[in-house]
């Protein structure tokens, strides 16, 4: 089951994503802040973030503000959550490296597409081996 760190500081646009995930058998984390995200981030791995683009500060830096190398995790897709409808705007979080952008309102079949686009090679990647049956 995949897991999805949500990184939103209003506490219902939080519940309602975290809610509607849960509801699609994702395992959910949740922060309110970066600081808790990059906690997350280090401790529990998760394999995609959803970050509210009000929380990342400039539009330039806020993906690399959650240090995803340093925390040992590679090409975690970020996905924007924004206010922010206009697609000048969104092509802007998408060449600060966000992986994709969905608007508030979230409208849940694209953010559902969305995930399933950038979850598929977890899908198809081999299960992790067992170190104990390998030294057998």
């Amino acid at each position: 089951m995949p897991r999805i760190l949500v990184v939103e500081d209003n506490a219902i646009n939080r519940e309602l994503l975290c809610d509607w995930l849960e509801a699609q058998d994702y395992e959910v984390l949740s922060a309110e802040d970066l600081g808790g995200a990059q906690r997350l981030l280090q401790a529990s791995k998760p394999d995609a973030v959803l970050l509210d683009v009000q929380l990342g500060g400039e539009e330039r830096t806020f993906p690399r503000r959650l240090d995803a190398p340093a925390a040992g995790i590679l090409c975690i897709p970020v996905i924007a959550v924004t206010a922010h409808a206009m697609v000048t705007e969104q092509q802007r979080f998408l060449q600060a490296g966000c992986n994709a952008c969905v608007s508030k309102t979230v409208d849940f079949k694209l953010l559902s597409r969305e995930l399933d686009k950038w979850l598929a090679p977890l899908q198809n990647r081999p299960p992790a081996s067992d170190p104990l049956s390998s030294a057998a």
